[in-house]
């Protein structure tokens, strides 16, 4: 299947605002005096559904990065006071992460900006159809 330059011109576009998305919630992590990784940790603590703390493993899948990656990460954030790790409930070798009122606040005042920044680009994630050339 050959592409159009319909085609490539939607893909450029779609990559182009995912990008300045991502770029503007790198700034407002760091205006907040953290790194955009940091960031990512709490928002998957907060937004894991069913309950309130998520595993590194679980971190780590959400976040793309490796295990050892995500032990690291959530250190970090522990030092800075942002979350805790806790023993399992049923498995204590496996650490729950959980959200200290630290990191809830903070991360409050961070998906607020990125939500109305997420409304302002409402509509341009949505993909045209675009239909297949002739053969």
């Amino acid at each position: 299947m050959t592409l159009a330059k319909q085609d490539f011109e939607v893909l450029a576009e779609f990559r182009y605002q995912m990008r300045r998305f991502e770029r503007f919630s790198e700034l407002a992590a760091q205006a907040e005096g953290l790194t955009p990784q940091q960031y990512l940790v709490l928002l998957q603590i907060r937004g894991r559904q069913g309950r309130e703390w998520a595993s590194v493993g679980e971190i780590a899948e959400r976040l793309q990065i490796k295990p050892h990656a995500a032990v690291a990460l959530v250190s970090r954030c522990e030092a800075l006071e942002l979350v805790q790790r806790r023993p399992g409930d049923t498995d204590r070798r496996q650490a729950q992460v959980h959200l200290l009122d630290t990191g809830l606040r903070l991360l409050e005042r961070l998906a607020s900006v990125h939500r109305a920044e997420l409304r302002s680009l409402q509509g341009i994630f949505e993909v045209p159809r675009i239909e297949a050339p002739d053969a």
